[in-house]
């Protein structure tokens, strides 16, 4: 089976990787290569209203998510914008404000440099 898209990490997104527990990452590492393959609402999520998605891992009682978005433009990307611990029900206004940030900033340095 073909993968739908590739993935890029920004270095905030590593960043958060790296701090977490080896098997959490494991896990999240999993669940993103899985999503890659097919389609699952519970591990990838379009966050309603915004162009952000949600990797979306419940390990060991903690939801993580890692941030990202679209670059269709040449090849089918996904950009990993950084990654937090979810403590309430719906995903923080300040986490999506900062990923779609990162998207706007992305999109500007990609069209600035052709």
């Amino acid at each position: 089976m073909d993968e739908r898209f590739k993935i890029i990490y920004s270095e905030e997104a590593m960043t958060f990787l790296k701090s977490l527990p080896a098997k959490a990452s494991k896990k999240i590492a999993y669940n993103i290569s899985k999503s890659m393959m097919i389609i699952d609402n519970e591990l990838f999520k379009k966050l309603e209203g915004t162009e952000i998605w949600e990797f979306r891992t419940l390990y060991n009682g903690f939801k993580y998510r890692l941030l990202a978005f679209w670059d269709t433009e040449e090849n089918t990307l996904v950009i990993a914008t950084h990654g937090f611990i979810k403590k309430t029900q719906k995903t923080p206004a300040r986490e999506i404000a900062k990923a779609e940030l990162m998207r706007k900033e992305y999109f500007n340095e990609k069209n600035n440099t052709k």
